[in-house]
């Protein structure tokens, strides 16, 4: 199946709704395309939102938690945009697809986005927290594309692709091609890195049960010889 990007806008993306959650989340983005993560306190985003801070507290109990419901509205969005036709394609196909929608669902974004990135490279433990977002996001993305994410190598699966998207949005939030010609690229290469990463691991999943067949068969061959030797 041919690739595509669709054309990426800067436009300011439409309001999520009415609520104040929702207007929480909205501000908190819109405050991030023009200010640092560590400079944006609770204040301003109730500001922003034209809320209480009272109301803006039912809702959430710091800025990460905003951020982190903005990036599970962008998982929603992802996931209520598939692609039946992909069904057929093979994984990595597959992971293409749900990776790329979710960069158009990002679009309205990057300046914020930007602006989170540069934050984490300062601040280790902002860094960690957007790991762990990133790791429930890749999980999600993971399932969509049909690729198991159980056990310890889903695990792994899932962490692997939560670095390897990173890499992709470091490219994506400079790139101002409307084709996305270098993001495209970078995640050409991230995914061939990861499937031949995710073929590592399992031959190395593979060991334990080897070598628990190892004495299991070693031991049989002794009882076998035993008895022969006992028969004699």
């Amino acid at each position: 199946m041919a690739r595509k990007a669709k054309r990426q806008t800067k436009a300011a993306p439409p309001p999520r709704g009415t609520s104040n959650r929702d207007k929480a989340v909205d501000a908190l983005m819109a405050l991030l395309a023009e200010h640092p993560f560590d400079e944006i306190g609770l204040a301003e985003v109730a500001g922003r939102a034209g809320i209480k801070l009272s109301e803006l507290r039912a809702e959430f109990g710091s800025t990460l938690a905003i951020l982190a419901a903005h990036i599970k509205d962008i998982d929603r969005a992802v996931l209520d945009g598939g692609d039946g036709d992909m069904s057929e394609e093979p994984p990595r196909e597959r992971l293409f697809d749900v990776l790329m929608r979710r960069l158009e669902a990002l679009a309205p974004y990057k300046d914020a986005v930007r602006s989170v990135m540069r934050a984490a490279r300062r601040n280790p433990g902002l860094a960690l927290a957007l790991n762990a977002m990133a790791l429930r996001s890749q999980t999600w993305m993971l399932e969509a594309a049909g690729i198991g994410v159980h056990g310890p190598r889903g695990a792994l699966r899932a962490q692997g692709a939560a670095l390897m998207f990173g890499r992709v949005l470091s490219v994506w939030v400079d790139d101002e091609s409307e084709g996305l010609g270098r993001t495209m690229a970078a995640l050409d290469r991230g995914l061939a890195s990861a499937e031949r990463w995710d073929g590592f691991v399992g031959d190395l999943c593979c060991i334990p049960a080897a070598l628990c067949r190892g004495p299991r068969r070693r031991r049989r061959r002794y009882d076998e010889g035993a008895a022969e030797a006992d028969a004699a």
